[in-house]
């Protein structure tokens, strides 16, 4: 059995303010449209009209396409309950702290941590006030994970643009082939560096599945302006664009007890995704080109990421 990358969700809870145990986490390198991903990871989730994942999948069954022409591939796998390197990504701004909004935080990871299988390893950053902070690396250790989240005190703004960027690297730190992002945010983004633009040309070189869950809480005090509804209010577009650029899910929670069904269809996507993979030829100009899937048989719901930014696939028949 053959494990890969998965991209994580990001959990949107507070940070606790002058924590010495936790380390600062530079930001990266800037992204500019003339990078090119030397391997492309295609995850994806293939379910029925019920919503329940189709298993037994052959290869012969898929066919990769670039920009509308098939590719060819030297990957196919399915990741068949291999174990998960969970990146929880958390804001630590201080909305969070309003309406059991960090209580929901907490419940989602102890989910997660009560839905674990052997093997799974959990890191946590808290981002908030422009700084993100490991303040629990990789480890199996879920006593540890939890009294972290305890510790967790919301203060500042929210910069999750600039913290998701940060990321993609921290995530390869994990003992798994397969990983995974955790994004849980109340709100919009109000504090970040880089732009929406920004944002969107990160997520084009990113071969894992960003699981953003957003939290609401009824009757909170933070009311959006007139004509604007609360979801618009929470900037569920943009969490959702990450969703989709990365072949990622979103789930929205008004209260602590959604937060299990919600990481239960976050696992499941993890335990039963395939992976088609290719390198690049290096032929042609560095640009964005976007992914599809053409599978045999009835049609059926498939979740994909969007694209790559990168050179020409080696497209079939040359």
């Amino acid at each position: 059995m053959q494990r890969f990358p998965i991209l994580a969700l990001v959990l949107a809870p507070a940070l606790a303010a002058g924590a010495d145990s936790s380390a600062q986490v530079p930001p990266p390198a800037k992204t500019t449209g003339s990078v090119s991903v030397g391997y492309v990871m295609v995850p994806f989730v293939l379910t029925d009209l019920k919503g329940k994942p189709v298993p037994n999948l052959k290869e012969k069954d898929v066919t990769l396409l670039v920009d509308g022409q098939p590719v060819k591939t030297d990957l196919f796998s399915k990741s068949e309950d291999a174990p998960v390197s969970f990146t929880i990504l958390l804001d630590g701004s201080g909305s969070m702290g309003l309406v059991g909004k960090l209580d929901a935080a907490r419940a989602a990871v102890r989910a997660l941590v009560q839905q674990k299988l052997p093997g799974d390893d959990f890191s946590l950053y808290v981002f908030s006030a422009g700084a993100v902070r490991e303040e629990v690396p990789f480890t199996s250790d879920t006593a540890r994970l939890l009294a972290a989240m305890d510790a967790v005190r919301p203060h500042g703004r929210t910069a999750f643009y600039d913290a998701l960027a940060r990321m993609p690297d921290r995530t390869l730190l994990g003992t798994n082939g397969s990983r995974a992002i955790l994004l849980l945010t109340d709100g919009i983004d109000n504090a970040s560096e880089l732009t929406r633009d920004d944002l969107a040309v990160l997520l084009e070189g990113l071969d894992v599945p960003v699981y953003p869950i957003g939290l609401r809480s009824p009757g909170s005090p933070v009311t959006p302006p007139p004509g604007v509804t609360p979801e618009a209010f929470m900037n569920l577009e943009i969490l959702g664009h990450v969703a989709r650029l990365s072949g990622g899910l979103l789930s929205i929670a008004d209260e602590a007890a959604q937060l299990p069904a919600a990481i239960a269809r976050v696992q499941k996507d993890l335990r039963t995704q395939y992976l088609v993979g290719f390198t690049p030829t290096g032929a042609g100009p560095i640009r964005y080109r976007r992914i599809s899937l053409r599978l045999s048989g009835p049609p059926r719901p498939v979740r994909v990421r969007a694209g790559y930014r990168g050179t020409l696939p080696p497209f079939k028949g040359g």
